[in-house]
């Protein structure tokens, strides 16, 4: 009798789990070396609000609090869409600062976290930026565009187009 209820207590936990299958928790992460002091890259970077200053998909990035933590930044893109963020952490000595959306508004995401670092040794930099968030869709078989495919492919470009362009224009100057 025991092993029976055993059996059925295995079978029922084993197709709960398989019920209970819905997105995992994606991470992206992007580097890159820039040929200037980590000073004068966090000088481009270091406000919250100054994204659009060398994010080349970025109008606007204005921020209600400047880099003070609890501040809300709201991200409107050239090509139509609008990201709202907030700022969790700010440190200013170790160069970095991470943020938060929990829509991911223009980006097929969900609980989407983040941080920028810049690190240096004299005259060359790398700054990562790194992120961790969910599909857009949270139920299963997600549509093509809310995937965890289309999640990654999105914040892998965004980080990438944004490293890109900064490398550019701290490197002319």
């Amino acid at each position: 009798m025991f092993s029976r209820w055993l059996a059925l207590a295995a079978l029922t936990l084993a197709s709960g789990v398989a019920l209970a299958h819905g997105p995992t928790r994606q991470k992206v992460i992007e580097r890159i070396t820039i040929d200037a002091p980590a000073d004068a890259v966090w000088a481009r970077i270091k406000d919250f609000d100054a994204l659009a200053k060398w994010h080349p998909a970025v109008a606007e990035s204005p921020a209600d609090k400047g880099n003070a933590e609890g501040s809300v930044r709201t991200l409107k893109l050239k090509g139509g869409g609008e990201l709202v963020e907030s700022l969790e952490r700010y440190n200013a000595e170790g160069k970095s600062y991470s943020y938060r959306a929990k829509d991911g508004g223009a980006l097929p995401v969900s609980n989407y976290t983040s941080t920028i670092s810049v690190s240096g040794d004299g005259g060359t930099s790398v700054v990562e930026w790194r992120g961790a968030f969910y599909r857009g869709f949270p139920n299963n078989d997600p549509p093509p565009d809310q995937n965890d495919e289309a999640a990654v492919k999105a914040v892998t470009g965004v980080y990438q187009a944004g490293l890109a362009n900064l490398k550019k224009l701290v490197e002319k100057q």
